[in-house]
């Protein structure tokens, strides 16, 4: 612990003035794209600092904390919802003055305090709770905090995740105030971002407050943390079920849940549709889908990202692997290894995961030689000169196939 703090001083020292200038210099100003009904309100003091994660790709992420989202029962709130936004190339944008209060806290409380929103300035990162949060978002929150923290006078302590500070109310997973609400930045590591230890326990647990959250104390409070438990993963499984995973948006209309057959059920309609507890193993849990998911054009093995679908959305832990590849609108074909910028991935990119390196096919080496018996399977998929993906189950002629196209196959043959 003393070795971390250590390691805290003498980074923070090494920042120069000209270093913090040209930091707050890139800033992108996004203040005028506020809502014009958000209320201002100048905060009083500042006692903390709280790291979350967005739980959207970017676009969807800027327009929300903004615009405004869409609540429960359909109402939408008027925007402010943090002071920054740092995307996973390391981009930072201002979303609002940071003298002002953001609604970014909801239901919290730290050391018996309630209602942190009005006592502390939010960073958002892009990204998920259950992914790893970038080298680039790492180096950039870093001089971020170290200039708040100067301005306000808060020491690393008064640096918290939303998950720490966010509690529930009784529900059907847990009988009493609790904390595990928000998974929200459970995956931040403090020594990346250049900050000495969190607190040592968890105040409000320890005083018998809330009742205390397993994963996020093993996370945030063991002497041995296991860093395994800092990613995790949004597929449900015996032990990770929809409350570890979603927290208090488990039964929320933004949150789907896409089935190991394809079927996607949007949150609020679990309980009567298949039940809570009959929830297969292997389901995925997607978070913050604003839209409906285009469920017709993404049940087959070709996916469509879209501002609510990421790359994650479908791949997973393997998003940047070699065996997913991304089909560009502009015709480009590229692996998950040999794409950098997430953030910039446009719409109506097509993804394919678990496939092997494609092959050509020619007039010496024809789709049945490359593909056998698969060759007209609906997984093994032709690209064709003019940017189609097409299923060697709609392929009427396979030997009248245009020079260039390429055979994808599954690295697994499907059942």
């Amino acid at each position: 612990m003393v070795a971390s703090l250590i390691v805290s001083d003498s980074a923070r020292a090494a920042l120069t003035r000209a270093q913090r200038v040209k930091f707050q210099g890139s800033i992108i100003d996004k203040r005028r794209t506020l809502h014009p009904r958000f209320n201002k309100i100048h905060r009083k003091k500042t006692r903390y600092i709280i790291v979350h994660t967005s739980e959207a790709g970017l676009r969807s992420t800027l327009h929300s904390v903004s615009a405004g989202k869409r609540m429960r029962k359909g109402r939408r709130t008027h925007g402010g919802h943090t002071h920054y936004v740092i995307a996973r190339n390391g981009r930072t944008y201002r979303i609002l003055d940071k003298k002002y209060v953001a609604n970014h806290a909801g239901r919290s409380m730290w050391n018996g305090e309630t209602g942190l929103s009005a006592v502390s300035i939010s960073i958002e990162l892009v990204g998920y709770h259950y992914t790893p949060i970038t080298k680039q978002q790492y180096r950039s929150i870093g001089v971020l905090l170290d200039i708040l923290q100067d301005v306000y006078g808060l020491d690393d302590r008064a640096v918290l995740t939303h998950s720490q500070i966010a509690y529930g109310t009784p529900n059907r997973w847990v009988k009493k105030n609790h904390r595990g609400r928000k998974k929200c930045a459970k995956n931040f590591d403090r020594a990346k971002a250049v900050l000495g230890p969190t607190w040592p326990y968890d105040p409000d647990t320890r005083a018998g407050r809330l009742r205390p959250d397993l994963k996020l104390a093993a996370i945030f409070y063991t002497p041995r943390r296991d860093d395994t438990l800092l990613v995790g993963s949004n597929v449900i499984t015996p032990s990770n079920t929809a409350w570890s995973i979603a927290g208090e948006d488990y039964d929320d209309h933004t949150t789907r849940y896409r089935l190991p057959n394809g079927r996607e059920i949007p949150g609020d309609q679990i309980e009567h549709g298949i039940g809570w507890h009959r929830i297969p193993s292997k389901t995925m849990v997607l978070l913050n889908q604003e839209e409906s998911p285009q469920a017709g054009e993404n049940r087959g093995p070709v996916k469509i990202i879209s501002d609510g679908l990421t790359a994650w959305s479908f791949a997973g832990p393997a998003f940047n692997d070699k065996t997913t590849y991304y089909f560009f609108p502009d015709g480009r074909l590229k692996n998950g290894r040999e794409i950098s910028d997430w953030d910039d991935l446009p719409s109506n990119t097509k993804i394919i995961v678990g496939y092997r390196r494609p092959l050509e096919v020619t007039t010496e080496r024809p789709s049945i030689q490359i593909a056998g018996k698969r060759y007209n399977h609906k997984e093994t998929l032709y690209f064709f000169p003019d940017r189609a993906l097409v299923s060697g189950a709609r392929i009427k002629s396979f030997s009248s196939l245009p020079r260039g196209v390429v055979v994808f196959l599954p690295m697994k043959r499907s059942g």
